[in-house]
């Protein structure tokens, strides 16, 4: 496949290729191709959340240049999210009890919730880091057992999704609600720009 000129979304999110459909509003012939990008999410010890979630947006996004095989000819982006609580990172969870965990203990907190960008040609890489607080009402075991059952959570980091049935547990934000949902509109756009894609 050519790749040249073209800009490359390293993920299989389908939010995140909503959002970025809708940055392009601004230029006609403005597209981009999708791909998967499969990376070690391991976290490192004794890194931050935030270094943590801009490796991993980097190791993304240099992850799809490498599936474009020619450097230079694409720009790939990549983007992490993660949900801190305290000191703990939340990832995806690994099954339901899991679920059930990370919701409770999510239930009445405000917790962080993190999203890196980096888009990449192989010669330059520009980086951005979000981050937004996020406020849960209290939640009885019912409403998390019955969330669960959706299946919504499980591919979730935190184990819920603003943008779809999770977003009844959230009291309030402060900060970036795309960046809740996976890509920040206002900083994806910045790089955009400066990637001189729109």
């Amino acid at each position: 496949m050519d790749f040249s000129g073209q800009l490359v979304l390293a993920s299989a999110s389908p939010r995140r290729k909503e959002i970025l459909t809708q940055l392009g509003f601004s230029r006609a012939d403005f597209s981009f191709i999708t791909l998967s990008a499969d990376i070690d999410e391991s976290h490192i010890f004794g890194e931050t959340p935030q270094v943590f979630v801009s490796r991993l947006a980097i190791e993304k996004a240099l992850a799809g240049l490498d599936l474009c095989q020619v450097k230079g000819t694409a720009v790939v982006l990549g983007s992490d999210t993660i949900v801190v609580l305290g000191d703990t990172i939340l990832g995806k969870p690994a099954d339901e009890a899991d679920a059930l965990k990370m919701l409770s203990q999510l239930s009445g907190e405000i917790h962080s919730v993190m999203t890196a960008v980096a888009l990449t040609d192989g010669n330059k890489t520009v980086t951005s880091l979000v981050e937004t607080k996020v406020q849960f009402c209290q939640l009885t075991e019912q409403d998390i057992l019955a969330y669960i059952a959706t299946g919504e959570p499980m591919d979730k980091a935190g184990a819920y999704g603003i943008q779809a049935l999770g977003g009844s547990f959230v009291e309030r934000i402060e900060g970036s609600y795309s960046a809740v949902v996976g890509l920040p509109m206002v900083e994806t756009r910045a790089l955009l720009q400066e990637m001189n894609i729109i």
